[in-house]
């Protein structure tokens, strides 16, 4: 089963200081305290405070779209958490690359060897790699980007009715681990089964229903091209993991 997970980056501060947020320092109406969980007391367990975030159904987005102006405790990362895991604060990430694979002249025999040589290195090295020249249009790659910010900027009552932790096909949440993190991150998300059976395309968010379908198809076409060129690195026919 293959899905896109969609992400919403859209108005936020993702450096050291963080520009939107919190209850207790928001100037915010009367209206829009409504949509927010009660202020739970700074001495209440962590729990209480996840549930009263989660139980809004409105995510990151809901905080900066009322005003938050500081950052909730929720998203506060321990110290001791950061210091037992090193990347967090960037080290041992000099020099890191993410493998590459160029699809550029995959048709070419020559160099298709040599592209099946450089995925089998990735997957056995590193068990991932990014594509490039992939041959998606990149007004394609930008409409898909701008639907799914229409979706997550759209009011909290149009998108609540997608808000699950259950697999759904289509379902939008915040964190799928808010629950059992140390500190949640600062993303939305937005999740949408595309195959092997899709739903009928109404299911999708009207924001975005239409890229979705085009952007799913064009990514099942790379879908085959990496599945053969895999079954080539393994030393199997070219079809053998087609679907």
């Amino acid at each position: 089963m293959s899905h896109l997970t969609l992400r919403n980056l859209s108005k936020t501060s993702l450096g050291i200081e963080y520009k939107n947020f919190f209850m207790a320092e928001m100037e915010i109406g009367n209206d829009e305290q409504k949509m927010l969980p009660k202020k739970v007391h700074k001495d209440n367990d962590r729990a209480k405070e996840v549930k009263a975030f989660d139980d809004t159904k409105a995510g990151v987005q809901g905080l900066v779209d009322v005003g938050v102006v500081k950052l909730p405790p929720i998203f506060h990362m321990p110290r001791e958490y950061i210091h037992d895991h090193p990347t967090l604060n960037g080290h041992n990430l000099h020099g890191f690359q993410v493998p590459t694979i160029d699809l550029k002249h995959v048709s070419d025999p020559c160099i298709r060897k040599e592209i099946v040589d450089k995925m089998r290195l990735a997957s056995e090295k590193w068990g991932f790699f990014q594509v490039i020249n992939h041959g998606i249009p990149q007004d394609v790659m930008k409409e898909v980007l701008e639907g799914v910010r229409r979706f997550h900027e759209q009011p909290r009552e149009m998108k609540m009715k997608y808000y699950s932790r259950e697999t759904e096909i289509v379902r939008y949440y915040t964190n799928y681990d808010l629950h059992q993190s140390k500190g949640a991150s600062w993303r939305d998300t937005l999740i949408c089964v595309m195959a092997p059976n899709p739903p009928p395309p109404n299911m999708y968010p009207s924001a975005c229903r239409e890229i979705l379908v085009e952007y799913s198809k064009r990514v099942q076409s790379i879908g085959e091209v990496i599945f053969k060129l895999l079954s080539e690195a393994l030393g199997l026919d070219p079809d053998h993991l087609k679907i």
